[in-house]
């Protein structure tokens, strides 16, 4: 990769939208070249996502990948084919299987269908939980919440609840970041533990923040990505 030029390709979170990365991009080197990634709003599984990505990256320079959330058990599908292309990957408050576990996961595919209809702000403030959220990025998370069709919301919530990519997360060469949310409420720090007995050598960046690190902490994660794709695109 150019010195003079680093790109990185976001993947979404449950929302699908890319308006909630303009603060984090904003906080990137002028030097990088980003693109976020915008999902359709069609009930797509994981697997017709990844042909998605593939296509979208298909021509691209050499690239790091972004993932948030719901994404990063896509980045991870799509880091085991082991593109040439692909320098590293950061995955933002991820995970390979189900972040609910037990009990929980079978109640979570219960009232997945009743999430989009909840009072508004619901699913925002669960994301947000365990630190102070401004009421603008509030505002634009329930607004991207609430652009997705109930019904492709609760099948990408379903997706999030069957997914298991354990066995892509061995096949992955490229370097992986993690960066852990220390106040997340939505992944338990149980879901790195899981990674890294697959992959001891992910890298961890933990930040004071909640879920969403990406909208709610955009120049301190943008600082932490900016330092792995330097590590990453030297080797």
């Amino acid at each position: 990769m150019d010195k003079s030029e680093a790109n990185l390709v976001l993947l979404p979170g449950l929302h699908g939208n890319a308006e909630l990365y303009k603060d984090f991009m904003k906080a990137l080197p002028a030097t990088f070249v980003s693109k976020a990634l915008v999902f359709p709003d069609v009930s797509l599984s994981y697997q017709h996502l990844l042909r998605l990505v593939q296509f979208y990256v298909e021509d691209s320079p050499p690239f790091v990948l972004v993932a948030e959330s719901f994404s990063t058990p896509l980045a991870i599908k799509f880091a085991a084919t082991n593109p040439p292309n692909l320098k590293g990957v950061v995955l933002c408050a991820g995970f390979a299987t189900s972040p609910l576990r037990g009990a929980t996961r079978i109640l979570g595919r219960y009232l997945a269908p009743c999430l989009p209809f909840a009072p508004p702000g619901v699913a925002g403030a669960i994301m947000v939980s365990g630190s102070y959220a401004p009421d603008s990025i509030l505002g634009r998370l329930r607004s991207a919440i609430n652009s997705v069709p109930p019904a492709v919301l609760v099948d990408r919530i379903q997706s999030v609840l069957a997914c298991d990519v354990l066995d892509d997360l061995h096949c992955v060469n490229a370097p992986i970041l993690y960066m852990q949310a220390a106040y997340d409420r939505l992944v338990h720090s149980v879901c790195l533990e899981e990674m890294r007995r697959v992959k001891p050598e992910i890298e961890v960046a933990v930040l004071n923040g909640p879920h969403i690190l990406l909208q709610l902490m955009p120049r301190q994660s943008a600082n932490v990505v900016t330092e792995f794709v330097g590590r990453s695109t030297r080797k």
